[in-house]
C-alpha cells in the first residue's frame, strides 16, 4: 500500500489501526516490568546495541567517568537537548552491570525532600481513623500498619542506601530547578547519608523499620538514617540554562559533551534501527543534513532517530512528502518556527 498514513482526516470510522507498524526501539514501553531493570535502558541505548562494535565514546567522557568512578563524585554533565546526557548514565550501568538506573527527573517545584523520602502522612491518619471506627466490628483484630508502611524512599535517598556496589543514580536537567536545590544537595553528596525524623523519633521502640524503596521493594532502615557503604554513581545534566554555585560544582566532576561526529552518529543509528537505517539515499541525505547545520543551530539527535525512522515506513510516498515530514521532524530547536 502506497498510502503510509494511518489517520487521513476523513471524518469516517476505519480500522487501519491494525496496519500501525511497531514503535520506534526508544519508544516501545511493551517489554518490561517492575522488576526489568533493563528496559528503560535498552530505550535509551538502542536494542541492538550488543551488536554495535564501533561505537566509542570520546575519550574525555570516559575519562570523565572514570574520575567520578574513582573519586566517588557526582558527574555533572552539560551540553544541548539530544547530545546523550542522560544516556550516558545507562551506558555506564550498561556496561558495569549495575542495575536499573534511578532516575529523579527536576521541574521547578521540585525540592531535596522529593529525592530523599516522601512520608505519607494524611494516608497514616485516614488508616487509623478507620481502623478506630471498625473497632468494636467483628472481625477487626487486623494488626494496624506500622509507619514503614507510609514511607517510600526517592531516587536519591534508595540510591544511598548501604550496598556492595554503586547504584547508578541520574538526576536530569538540574538546571530547571528552583535556586535551592544545588545547594540543598550539598550536604547529601558530601556526607552520603540523611535522616528520617518520623523514624528518629521511634527508633528506642523500633530501632528497625522496614520502608519501601524506589525500586519498589522493602528495605530495613537502622535507627531512622541511611547511609550510604558505596558511594552511588550520580549524573547531574544540565542544559546550560544556568549557572551552579561554587560550592557544587567544587564537589562534581564536570564533563561537557559535544554534539556527536559522524562516527557516532552512524553506530547510534545502527544501534537502535540496525545497519540498513543510514544505507538508503534519504537517509544519507538526512544524516548529512544534522552533520552540516549552521553553527550554534542546535537539532537533537532523537529527532534525526524520527525522521530516519518516519521516512522509511513511509518509503512508497512521493518524495516531496518524505521531504516535509524530515523538515517537521528537523526543526532546529533554538529557532522556533
Amino acid at each position: 500500500m502506497n498510502d503510509w498514513r494511518i489517520y487521513r482526516g476523513a471524518g469516517l470510522p476505519h480500522d487501519e489501526i491494525q496496519r500501525l507498524p511497531a514503535p520506534p526501539p526508544w519508544r516501545d514501553f511493551s517489554t518490561g516490568g517492575a522488576d526489568d531493570t533493563l528496559a528503560g535502558s535498552d530505550r535509551r541505548l538502542g536494542v541492538k546495541r550488543r551488536l554495535v562494535q564501533n561505537h566509542h565514546p570520546r575519550p574525555a567522557e570516559t575519562d570523565a567517568v572514570n574520575a567520578a568512578l574513582y573519586l566517588r563524585r557526582p558527574l555533572l554533565v552539560t551540553g544541548n537537548p539530544g547530545t546523550g546526557k542522560s544516556t550516558l548514565a545507562h551506558a555506564v550501568a550498561h556496561e558495569l552491570r549495575l542495575g536499573r538506573v534511578l532516575r529523579w527527573p527536576i521541574v521547578s517545584r521540585t525540592t531535596l525532600q522529593d529525592g530523599l523520602y516522601r512520608y505519607d502522612a494524611i494516608g497514616r491518619l485516614q488508616d487509623v481513623q478507620l481502623e478506630r471506627a471498625q473497632a468494636g466490628a467483628p472481625g477487626s483484630a487486623a494488626a494496624p500498619a506500622g509507619i514503614g508502611s507510609y514511607i517510600r524512599l526517592g531516587p536519591l535517598g534508595t540510591a544511598l542506601l548501604p550496598s556492595d556496589q554503586p547504584r547508578v543514580l541520574l538526576i536530569d536537567e538540574l538546571d530547571k530547578s528552583d535556586l535551592d536545590l544545588p545547594n540543598d544537595l550539598l550536604n547529601a553528596l558530601e556526607e552520603g547519608e540523611f535522616a528520617i525524623p518520623e523514624l528518629e523519633r521511634l527508633a528506642d521502640r523500633e530501632p528497625a523499620v522496614e520502608v519501601l524503596t524506589d525500586d519498589g521493594h522493602k528495605v530495613a532502615v537502622l535507627g531512622g538514617r541511611v547511609r550510604c557503604t558505596t558511594f552511588p554513581f550520580i549524573v547531574l545534566t544540565s542544559n546550560g540554562e544556568r549557572d551552579f554555585p561554587a560550592a557544587l560544582l567544587r564537589r562534581c566532576i564536570r564533563l561537557e559533551l559535544e554534539a556527536p561526529g559522524e562516527e557516532q552518529l552512524r553506530a547510534m543509528i545502527e544501534a537502535h534501527l540496525g545497519s540498513e537505517a543510514a544505507g538508503g539515499d534519504g537517509e544519507q541525505g538526512l544524516v548529512q543534513r544534522f552533520l552540516s547545520r549552521e553553527p550554534g543551530e542546535v537539532i537533537a539527535t532523537d529527532q534525526l532517530l524520527n525522521a530516519l525512522y518516519l521516512t522509511q515506513h513511509a518509503s512508497r510516498a512521493e518524495r516531496v512528502t518524505r521531504e516535509r515530514i524530515a523538515d517537521m521532524l528537523m526543526q532546529p530547536l533554538d529557532q522556533p518556527r
